[in-house]
């Protein structure tokens, strides 16, 4: 499996915060890709697509964005909305000297990507939407607002697990007990006192919480609308979603009529995107941009 380096680099107003860079295994260069995952989530989402995108000859960067993973805290819970996150996003790529990368949004990692498009088209290539886009349904934003930033106490690695599946597994009903333990294992870590905690500020589930993260807005609409009618754009969705549902689904088909479209069986919010049917359309998709 393909080895990343750990980057360190400072956000705009001056937060440390985190990244891992896969190299390109080979071949003649191709655009780099940069994947941002979810809500509650970190980097070690992409631990296993990746290493499977950079063998395709790419380098990938997965971030942490600020408030998870092994990125700093921030001490005002305000600027967790996306057009912070966005703009730590670009700083990364300037930092790297990446002009241009496919991006790769899991759920609120998609919302980023709507960002960056709205503010720095430029920097997008391509985007693949992860279950996620400018329409939301309110019973999936209502069942993650029901667990994220909630505090959770676990005394093992086994409570970890049966606490992950028990929040994950109407998502994912086929999933198996490793499955959920190595998940587990992306979502707790080990504090100073040895001590089992999520890795994540309680704090950057406010916006759900409070209200201002709707289910539409026409902030949302023009941030889809610029990336869609510019840029190639992949929707993948699991076929038990219930966060992007069917209505939401054709909205996103009307607002952009050559949105590409894969859906993957048996899974709900959000795939891993290393189903089978996930992978050949992100293979292909990828193959059509230099």
């Amino acid at each position: 499996m393909t080895t990343f380096t750990d980057i360190s680099f400072t956000s705009n107003d001056g937060l440390q915060l985190y990244a891992r860079d896969y190299p390109s295994q080979g071949g003649q260069a191709k655009c780099a890709v940069i994947c941002i995952h979810g809500l509650t989530r970190n980097s070690g989402d992409f631990e296993e697509l990746a290493p499977w995108i950079a063998e395709q000859g790419r380098r990938v960067i997965a971030v942490d964005v600020r408030g998870r993973g092994r990125s700093q805290h921030d001490a005002d819970p305000e600027h967790y909305n996306t057009v912070t996150y966005a703009n730590d996003v670009i700083k990364l790529a300037r930092d790297l000297g990446i002009g241009r990368a496919v991006f790769i949004g899991t759920s609120m990692g998609g919302l980023i990507t709507m960002t960056v498009a709205a503010r720095k088209l430029n920097l997008i290539a391509a985007a693949v939407l992860n279950d996620v886009g400018p329409a939301l349904s309110a019973k999936g934003l209502g069942r993650i607002a029901g667990f994220a930033g909630k505090a959770v106490e676990v005394q093992d690695w086994d409570e970890a697990t049966q606490y992950i599946r028990q929040v994950n597994v109407s998502a994912f009903p086929d999933n198996s007990m490793e499955e959920w333990s190595k998940w587990a294992r992306r979502a707790f870590a080990q504090n100073i006192d040895g001590k089992l905690v999520l890795q994540y500020d309680p704090n950057i589930a406010r916006p759900l919480q409070t209200g201002q993260l709707k289910s539409k807005s026409w902030v949302a609409n023009f941030a889809f609308r610029r990336l869609a009618r510019n840029r190639p754009v992949l929707l993948i969705r699991g076929d038990l979603s219930d966060l992007v549902e069917p209505e939401q689904l054709a909205y996103m088909r009307d607002l952009a009529p050559d949105m590409q479209y894969a859906e993957v069986n048996g899974v709900g919010h959000a795939p891993m995107l290393m189903e089978a049917q996930a992978q050949k359309a992100i293979r292909e998709f990828l193959a059509t941009v230099d």
